[in-house]
């Protein structure tokens, strides 16, 4: 790809952060806060395991690593989002699915939350729905310019 004058690369796509949508900074604000939220709740995590005898050490930490796996996950597709990279559209969607059945239980069963289910199912669902808008395709559609190693 060729670059224009005065355009400065973003990410080695070219595209300068004056021609990205809003509804992409709305995708990135989202996946931002829920990347943010779960760090606070690895840290909380955390805290719980250091400070309260947990009823199982071997679940407390099983638990305290899938959370510090997620964000660091979620944070990488933050990261990508903001180069405008293609894959972290499926990486996304991913983790919205995955939000969004961990909100459908918490609408049902012995301990059912509604509010803290559709404090999960509704960004959940506007992430996928904005990942999928034609101009936030366009802006994350970057691809690596070197081909794949083969061993």
């Amino acid at each position: 790809m060729t670059e224009q004058s005065g355009d400065t690369p973003r990410g080695g796509t070219g595209r300068s952060a004056a021609r990205r949508p809003a509804l992409f900074w709305l995708l990135v604000l989202l996946l931002a806060a829920e990347a943010a939220l779960l760090a606070v709740a690895t840290a909380y995590l955390l805290i719980e395991i250091l400070t309260v005898q947990p009823d199982s050490y071997a679940a407390a930490a099983a638990i305290l690593l899938l959370t510090l796996i997620a964000t660091i996950w979620l944070g990488a597709i933050v990261v990508g989002a903001l180069r405008g990279r293609g894959w972290i559209r499926g990486a996304a969607i991913v983790w919205q699915v995955l939000q969004i059945a961990v909100g459908v239980g918490s609408l049902q069963g012995t301990f059912a939350n509604p509010s803290v289910g559709l404090w999960l199912i509704v960004p959940a669902v506007l992430v996928v729905v904005l990942l999928l808008v034609p101009s936030v395709v366009a802006v994350t559609s970057a691809r690596d310019d070197a081909p794949p190693r083969t061993y």
